[in-house]
């Protein structure tokens, strides 16, 4: 499968964030193309679990309009993955919010991630 985290880590932190917040399939069907069973993102020092990061996407797909990243850097070794990006969230009532997003993470044996750590700041 192409754009898998570990095959071409910049298409899928482009393409994930539209996928699953404008996307036709269910966000769940999204999650686990990218994620492997058991995925924890760690955010800000908050875990997130498959159910809170799939409940947080239904408040984005409300409340976003467009959803754009521009990654800056990526690095893949082995399992272990890191990139550094900013997410560019255009809501609904005219806000844009843009987040600088530091991304540490480890892969699956498919190529899916199976953790991330993630810093962020606007």
């Amino acid at each position: 499968m192409t754009g898998l985290p570990g095959t071409d880590l910049a298409a899928y932190l482009r393409r994930y964030p539209w996928e699953v917040t404008f996307g036709e399939e269910d966000p769940a069907v999204v999650f686990d193309r990218y994620h492997a069973p058991g995925f924890v993102l760690h955010n800000d020092g908050t875990p997130l679990d498959r159910e809170r990061l799939i409940a947080h996407v239904a408040s984005g797909r409300k409340r976003a309009a467009e959803v754009r990243v521009a990654v800056r850097d990526v690095a893949t070794t082995g399992d272990v993955v890191a990139a550094r990006y900013v997410l560019t969230a255009v809501m609904r009532k005219g806000e844009v919010i843009d987040t600088e997003i530091f991304m540490f993470g480890r892969l699956a044996p498919d190529g899916r991630l199976r953790e991330v750590t993630q810093l962020t700041r606007r």
